[in-house]
């Protein structure tokens, strides 16, 4: 008889509490892996996202996802958003082989998920550089070092319901 280990579900790979979640990682980190770290709205998940995602995941041994809470993504890109709910967001995103964990922050940035979960590696989008980057001196001063990744923006979820509102169905 041959037993085959299940694949992670989904549903295991959101941690919303991030002391667990810190403690994961720390176990991780001391058996050597590369903790990859980066976060975002997510709103209406398209190719951009997915290609961000698959490059930053491939700088390392892990890659966790921190998506902004609804009042976060609502205080950041207005009234409306966002569109999915975080809780749905968060299992989307947990569906996708590359993502390992998947957490829910409330915060303007993510400096303080940085302290707490303290990743090797920081990744951003191409739309961000070192200057404009608002977590930068928290990186600096825990000696993370900051990427950028995926392709140049040519996608967004605004420009995605921008699209969908021009649409004539039915």
């Amino acid at each position: 008889m041959v037993v085959v280990p299940r694949n992670k579900l989904s549903g295991d790979k959101i941690v919303p509490d991030r002391k667990s979640l810190a403690s994961i990682l720390f176990g991780l980190k001391a058996q050597g892996k590369v903790i990859v770290l980066t976060n975002g709205v997510y709103d209406l998940l398209h190719v951009g996202h997915v290609r961000c995602l698959e490059d930053a995941r491939s700088r390392g041994d892990f890659l966790v996802v921190a998506v902004n809470s609804d009042s976060s993504a609502e205080r950041g890109k207005g009234k409306g958003h966002p569109v999915v709910s975080a809780e749905e967001r968060m299992e989307v995103l947990a569906g996708l082989g590359f993502v390992d964990y998947v957490t829910e922050f409330d915060e303007e940035t993510a400096d303080a998920l940085i302290e707490q979960l303290k990743p090797n590696v920081y990744a951003k989008g191409t739309e961000y550089t070192l200057k404009t980057l608002p977590e930068r001196d928290t990186l600096k001063r825990l000696e993370i070092k900051a990427i950028f990744v995926g392709d140049k923006k040519t996608h967004s979820s605004s420009k995605l319901i921008e699209k969908i509102r021009k649409k004539k169905f039915g």
